[in-house]
C-alpha cells in the first residue's frame, strides 16, 4: 500500500512503502516495477498513434516488434549498467540461492538509466536492420517517448527512497522549506542513540522490549507501521532529528519527463531530417541530467572522472553523441530521408 507522505516542520517526512500490496511480507508487486510497465504501455500506445497516423516509417506490426526489442534492451542494458558503471563486484559475485548471480539478482535493485538508453539504442539498431528500415529514422520514433519511461524511473526512485539529493546548507536546516525531504533510514547510520529518544522506550509494547544494539531499528520500523498508535509519536520525535535533503528524484523526474517531452514535442511539429529527433533527445538529456546531478548525493563509492561523478561524465558523453547524430544528420549518412509531420 501506498502510504501518504508526512508533512512535518515544513519538510516531507518520507514513509513510503516500496510494495503496491504486499502477498506476504516482502513478497508482491513493487511500485519500482509499475513504473517500467507503466512507461512500456505509454510507450507503445503513443507509437501505434504515431504508426497509424503516418508520423512515422513504421506499421502497428512493426511497432510491436520494436517494442519488444526495447523492453529488452531497456531490462538487459539497465542491468549491466548497473554492474559495470556503479557495481562491478556483482558480475563476480556467486551465491547458493536463487538466482545464484549477482548480475541476475534484478529484485534487489539496480538499475541505470545510461545502460538502459545504451540498451534501447542497440534494439534500434537491430530492428531497424532487420526491418530495413533507416536507423536514424527509427531511432527519431523511439526517442520520442524514452522520456516518458525516464520520468516514471524517477518518481519510482523517490517511492523506494534511494538515490538521496544532498543536503540542504546548514543555514536552511533549522527551518527547511516545504519541499526538502527527510528519511528516517538516516538514523541507521547513528552509532549512538541519541538523548532526544531515550524516551522512546515508554512507547515501545512490554512485549517488544529490545537492547539498545537493536533500538534504533524498532523505532525505524514503528515508523513504517502505521498501525502503530505510537506512530505519531515517533514521527514527532525523530523528525527533527534527521536532516533536510534536496528531492532530486522530483528535479530528475521533472527534467527528464515533462521538459524533455516538450522540447521533443517542440522538435515535431516542423519537418525534419532523419536523426535531428535523436540528436535533441541525446543533447537535451545530458545537459539537464548533468545539470540535476549538482542536486543529487552521489552513490557511496561510485567512480570519479577527475572532479565529475560518473553520472555526470555519462551525460557528458551523451552530449557528444547528440552532436555525433546531428552530424550524420546533416552531412545525409545513414539519413534516411525527410520525415514530415503529417495529419
Amino acid at each position: 500500500m501506498l502510504v501518504p507522505v508526512s508533512l512535518l516542520a515544513e519538510s516531507m517526512l518520507h514513509t513510503l512503502d516500496p510494495f503496491v500490496f504486499e502477498i506476504t511480507t516482502g513478497v508482491g508487486p513493487r511500485w519500482y516495477g509499475a513504473s517500467y510497465l507503466s512507461g512500456f504501455l505509454v510507450g507503445w500506445v503513443i507509437l501505434r498513434w504515431l504508426a497509424n497516423s503516418g508520423r512515422i516509417p513504421l506499421n502497428s506490426r512493426q511497432v510491436g516488434d520494436l517494442l519488444t526489442n526495447a523492453v529488452i534492451g531497456v531490462i538487459v542494458g539497465g542491468r549491466l549498467g548497473h554492474c559495470v558503471f556503479y557495481e562491478r563486484e556483482l558480475l563476480v559475485q556467486f551465491t547458493s540461492g536463487f538466482p545464484y548471480w549477482g548480475l541476475l539478482a534484478i529484485h534487489k535493485g539496480g538499475m541505470a538509466s545510461h545502460g538502459g538508453v545504451i540498451g534501447v539504442a542497440v534494439a534500434v539498431a537491430l530492428s531497424a536492420r532487420r526491418e530495413k528500415i533507416p536507423f536514424l529514422a527509427v531511432g527519431d520514433a523511439v526517442v520520442f517517448v524514452v522520456p516518458w519511461g525516464l520520468m516514471f524511473g524517477r518518481l519510482a526512485n523517490w517511492i523506494n527512497g534511494e538515490l538521496w539529493g544532498r543536503a540542504l546548507p546548514l543555514e536552511m536546516q533549522a527551518n527547511p522549506p516545504w519541499w526538502s525531504v527527510k528519511y528516517p533510514h538516516e538514523l541507521e547510520q547513528l552509532v549512538q542513540i541519541p538523548p532526544q529518544l531515550e524516551s522512546l522506550r515508554a512507547i515501545a509494547p512490554a512485549t517488544e522490549r529490545v537492547p539498545d544494539a537493536t533500538f534504533i531499528q524498532w523505532m525505524v520500523a514503528t515508523a513504517y507501521d502505521h498501525a502503530n498508535a505510537a506512530h505519531e509519536q515517533v514521527v514527532q520525535t525523530i523528525t527533527p532529528l534527521l536532516t533536510a535533503y534536496y528531492p532530486s528524484q522530483f528535479f530528475q523526474a521533472l527534467a527528464e519527463g515533462p521538459a524533455l517531452i516538450l522540447l521533443m514535442s517542440l522538435a515535431w511539429l516542423r519537418p525534419r531530417r532523419a536523426g535531428t529527433m535523436g540528436a535533441i533527445f541525446f543533447v537535451s538529456y545530458g545537459l539537464l541530467r548533468f545539470a540535476t546531478e549538482q542536486f543529487r548525493e552521489p552513490d557511496q563509492g561510485i567512480d570519479m572522472v577527475g572532479t565529475l561523478t560518473l553520472p555526470m561524465a555519462l551525460s557528458i558523453a551523451m552530449i557528444a553523441v547528440g552532436a555525433g547524430i546531428f552530424a550524420l544528420s546533416r552531412s545525409g549518412i545513414l539519413l534516411g530521408g525527410l520525415l514530415r509531420r503529417r495529419g
